[in-house]
């Protein structure tokens, strides 16, 4: 590993960025251009005093993950994920496209972990894979044909989702934000083009909002549900880019434990 080469590209890579270009607040002074060196490491989900000696080139050899998830919070293109893993001594595992096959380990987990509502999707909020109490918590998941199975189409397009979710709106810019990332990543990707023309079409907001050229990324957060059958829910969700993957996000909605919430999963799982 050339850990002073790799500090040197780690270091100019989080220059080029500005904090709009991966979806953080840009306010307060900034003594440097590009993000700042915490921001880099929250992003990437690892420490900052880990990313501090990665940019002042100790030798430390990275993992595979962190290197993917160093890839995604700098934006790397294909050709720069590779040359930072090739700075680490490594070669990269190729990436399973936007549209690929979801791993059959994430397949199992999704199983292995069904008192939690968890799926997968793509960039485009496409939904790959899902578990059983996924199915009993969001509208139609299941019945929607494979093609028009997207989070973002159901947001914006069927009327169930403005009761289903109580804070629709930001729902809603968050998932067109997530939109915007991804045509960022892939431009003129034929799929996320006919998404972009088939939603300006159906929802007068969506046009409004895409004008406001926002990013997004799976991150964390909570959000509020009126669910048909077991009312209202309060859950946790976290999102993950997967490894050696593009874009598969995978996605857990937990409650906290003894919370109404919590027991309303409760009934959904004993239903099904």
């Amino acid at each position: 590993m050339t850990a002073r080469a790799m500090a040197d590209f780690l270091r100019s890579r989080r220059d080029r960025l500005r904090p709009a270009d991966v979806g953080l607040p840009g306010g307060g002074r900034r003594r440097a251009p590009g993000l700042r060196r915490a921001e880099v490491a929250m992003l990437a989900g690892i420490s900052p005093d880990y990313y501090m000696r990665l940019e002042q080139g100790r030798t430390i050899r990275p993992s595979p993950s962190v290197l993917d998830a160093l890839a995604r919070a700098l934006v790397l293109s294909d050709d720069e994920r590779g040359h930072l893993y090739r700075l680490a001594g490594d070669e990269p595992a190729p990436l399973v496209p936007s549209g690929g096959p979801v791993d059959a380990g994430v397949l199992r987990l999704l199983d292995v972990i069904g008192g939690v509502p968890a799926y997968v999707t793509n960039g485009r909020l496409d939904v790959l894979a899902w578990n059983r109490l996924a199915t009993a918590l969001l509208p139609g998941l299941a019945e929607m044909p494979a093609e028009r199975r997207n989070m973002l189409r159901f947001a914006l397009c069927d009327p169930r989702a403005r009761d289903f979710y109580l804070d629709w709106e930001r729902v809603a810019r968050h998932g067109i934000a997530q939109l915007r990332t991804a045509t960022g990543r892939d431009p003129g990707d034929p799929a996320n083009e006919a998404l972009i023309r088939e939603l300006a079409g159906a929802s007068p907001r969506f046009g409004e909002w895409w004008e406001r050229q926002d990013v997004r990324g799976p991150g964390t957060g909570r959000k509020e549900y009126r669910h048909p059958v077991v009312g209202r829910l309060s859950l946790d969700y976290v999102g993950m880019v997967l490894p050696g993957t593009v874009d598969h996000q995978f996605v857990t909605l937990t409650a906290a434990e003894g919370s109404p919430s919590q027991a309303a999963l409760d009934e959904l799982a004993a239903g099904l």
